[in-house]
């Protein structure tokens, strides 16, 4: 969107009469290929149960995320179609699921003397990348900007008004509150708040800092509540923030007083070289789309450590590091395509990324969160899986340093339901392949064999799909899909998968049944991979016709993220640049979801996290530039371009045909050119040799 730059609360106020709905800054029909930033629709999902987003003013994988608590309450705190805000919260996990999460230091601006006698109703509203801006029927206005773990809110008061705000230390969105210190003084607040992580597994810690630019008088109240008079006849108070996953010093350190048009220009400028790793050209519409889903992608993981170099291990420790560290993790959800979008657009932020999920098998890992962590996050399970697809990249961490660690961790996978059995295999094959890296060859073949052993649990509950509870959510016990969505889950062993299901004619007939009859489950993520399970065939160009279909097409949608089958279907497009995209319950999980997208509308599609190569697709763009960091690009070009022109139909890399219909991920990142030809009509002849097909027996 195109940024729009106020001076001051009166211009402020002279803008805010022309926004009656809330609405990107971009009246511009195309994306600029220097300032995709414009481009973000950061409403995308913030109304009702789709998507449990929120337009927070918010940096590239930085912890704090600003934004109003509206009535009532959703996961994300934000309801689209909402009037009435109770304050703005300065942290959130944005598109998880047990009522959400983060939702801390609620901020209310009153008048009068009573705060619960101001209540705050939206009359305009203006967001984008990094700023967020709200005006209410009363006169309050707030202008807000992030940069890092810098925020600035701006607001303006009636002439004349008595006013101040109203500080909630104890609020989060999923009654997680734990426990709080803090200090009054000099006309600032500065402390910690200890909140319950997401689904309240976990407790993290977020230091804070708030300085005030007019004098304020502190009257104490009950429960971690705190009132705030502005004295004098200040109408304009600004509000300066910093915060820190180490310490109130480094917090106040981030603090930030030079306005928010300067805090707003150096963050746009920033989310620009973030969402500038990729140029996609083609329908301006579409490319809109592509953006505001690339930019949920980099919310999370959250950058915890300072520019000293310090920082929190998940035991609580203080660390230090040359590099950088991260934390808040949602890896059962995103590790098959947000996490490997990341190490394709951002190799050198990934490679700290990789070192930190390593870093927590020697501070302490749970599947889900410890009692010490420095961040917001949500579950770590499949995080072997991560770290092998990360070393067979070629990114490198201390393999000998956490191998007992990671075989502590394999000795705990469940194989106790029929879903965690097929995926506590899969990390048994992945601790397999990192235990002969790691030069541990006895405990090699041992995961190895339990790996072997999912052909056990495939025969016993997944073969047979004439019992009548096979389309049924839960059934046997599952977390969250049918036996015939989690059927397909051995993205470790496809090649012993065909054979199980009775050789590749069956296995095509019976993923033709599971499509051709609406059995898959986009809300989720149990088999977002079925749609690519094709390749692995003779007959990839139905991959092919569904890549498109899920991206951008209408389809019918049984199943929600409510664990129901619904009577009445889902029939439309799944992702739509307005508030109510995607499926009905569907949460955008950590960028899973916004990942999966990505991927699709670029032609390619990760094969099997742990397997360096990645599937092709029709792009939904003429052209797709990658620029990786070390200055290579790679260039996804096409022949024949258009909506309806789905599958592809020959192909050359660097100018000589490719046959086969993968790449591997050093062919994409030493840069090239990958040039498509595409047609309304399969070709049943191209991709169909040398498929990239994983096999359990292979080394």
């Amino acid at each position: 969107m195109m940024i729009k730059r106020y001076s001051g609360f009166v211009a402020m106020a002279a803008y805010a009469i022309a926004l009656l709905q809330p609405q990107v800054a971009s009246a511009q029909s195309g994306v600029s290929a220097t300032d995709p930033a414009s481009a973000v629709n950061v409403f995308l999902g913030t109304s009702g149960d789709h998507g449990q987003l929120s337009p927070a003013a918010s940096y590239p994988f930085g912890m704090l995320s600003i934004a109003p608590q509206t009535y009532p309450n959703l996961h994300a705190g934000y309801e689209h179609n909402a009037k009435k805000v109770l304050g703005f919260t300065h942290n959130r996990f944005e598109g998880v699921g047990c009522m959400g999460s983060g939702g801390n230091i609620l901020i209310k601006p009153f008048l009068g003397d009573d705060p619960d006698e101001t209540e705050l109703l939206k009359s305009t509203e203006a967001a984008g990348p990094g700023f967020y801006r709200i005006g209410f029927e009363n006169g309050i206005s707030s202008n807000i900007a992030v940069h890092k773990n810098s925020g600035i809110e701006a607001y303006s008061f009636p002439t004349g008004s008595k006013h101040g705000f109203y500080i909630n230390l104890s609020h989060t969105l999923a009654n997680g509150f734990v426990a709080e210190e803090h200090t009054a003084n000099a006309n600032s607040l500065r402390g910690w708040v200890d909140a319950r992580t997401t689904c309240g597994a976990g407790v993290y810690r977020t230091y804070y800092y708030i300085g005030f630019s007019a004098p304020v008088k502190f009257e104490a109240d009950a429960d971690h509540k705190l009132t705030l008079r502005v004295e004098g006849t200040n109408n304009n108070v600004t509000l300066s923030l910093g915060i820190s996953s180490v310490d109130v010093a480094h917090a106040q350190a981030s603090a930030k007083n030079n306005g928010t048009e300067a805090l707003q220009t150096a963050s746009h400028t920033d989310w620009n070289k973030t969402l500038g790793a990729v140029k996609v050209s083609g329908d301006a519409e579409t490319q809109k789309l592509f953006y505001s889903l690339l930019y949920r992608t980099v919310q999370s993981p959250y950058l915890i450590s300072e520019a000293d170099g310090t920082y929190r291990g998940t035991d609580g420790s203080l660390q230090k590091t040359n590099k950088t560290a991260y934390n808040g993790w949602s890896i059962w959800d995103n590790y098959r395509t947000q996490l490997p979008l990341m190490s394709l657009l951002y190799p050198d932020r990934y490679a700290d990324m990789v070192t930190s999920i390593a870093s927590m098998y020697k501070y302490g890992k749970k599947d889900y969160a410890t009692q010490h962590e420095p961040s917001n996050t949500v579950r770590t399970e499949h995080a072997m899986v991560v770290l092998l697809d990360a070393w067979r990249k070629g990114f490198k961490f201390d393999i000998k340093g956490i191998a007992d660690s990671l075989i502590a961790e394999g000795n705990r996978l469940d194989f106790a339901k029929p879903d965690k059995a097929l995926e506590s295999s899969y990390d048994a094959w992945a601790l397999s392949h990192l235990m002969d890296i790691a030069g541990r060859k006895a405990e090699s073949a041992k995961f190895r064999a339990i790996a072997l052993k999912y052909k056990d649990y495939w025969e016993k509950d997944f073969k047979d799909v004439t019992k009548r509870d096979v389309d049924r959510m839960q059934a046997r016990g599952l977390y969250q899909g049918t036996i015939w969505q989690y059927r397909w889950f051995v993205p470790f062993d496809v090649k012993g998968l065909i054979n199980l299901v009775g050789g590749e004619q069956k296995y095509i007939e019976q993923l033709d049944y599971f499509f051709a009859n609406d059995l898959y489950n986009h809300a989720n993520e149990p088999d977002i991979q079925a749609p690519f399970m094709y390749n692995m065939t003779s007959q990839p160009w139905k991959s092919q016709a569904l890549a498109h279909k899920y991206a951008a097409d209408t389809v019918v949608q049984y199943y929600f993220n409510d664990n129901s089958r619904g009577i009445d279907p889902f029939v439309n497009r799944i992702y739509r640049n307005q508030p109510d995209t995607y499926v009905r319950t569907m949460d955008d999980d950590g960028g899973a979801m916004s990942g999966w997208y990505v991927f699709t509308a670029c032609g390619i599609m990760p094969a099997c996290v742990g397997e360096p190569a990645f599937y092709l697709n029709a792009p939904l763009f003429s052209g797709v530039k990658f620029n990786f960091p070390d200055g290579k690009q790679f260039n996804i070009t096409t022949t024949n371009f258009a909506a309806k022109n789905i599958y592809i139909t020959s192909a050359t890399l660097n100018g000589k045909l490719l046959n086969r219909n993968w790449l591997t991920y050093a062919e994409l990142r030493k840069g090239g050119t990958l040039n498509l030809a595409l047609s309304d009509k399969p070709d049943k002849n191209w991709g169909t040799k040398d498929q990239y097909i994983t096999d359990i027996n292979a080394k």
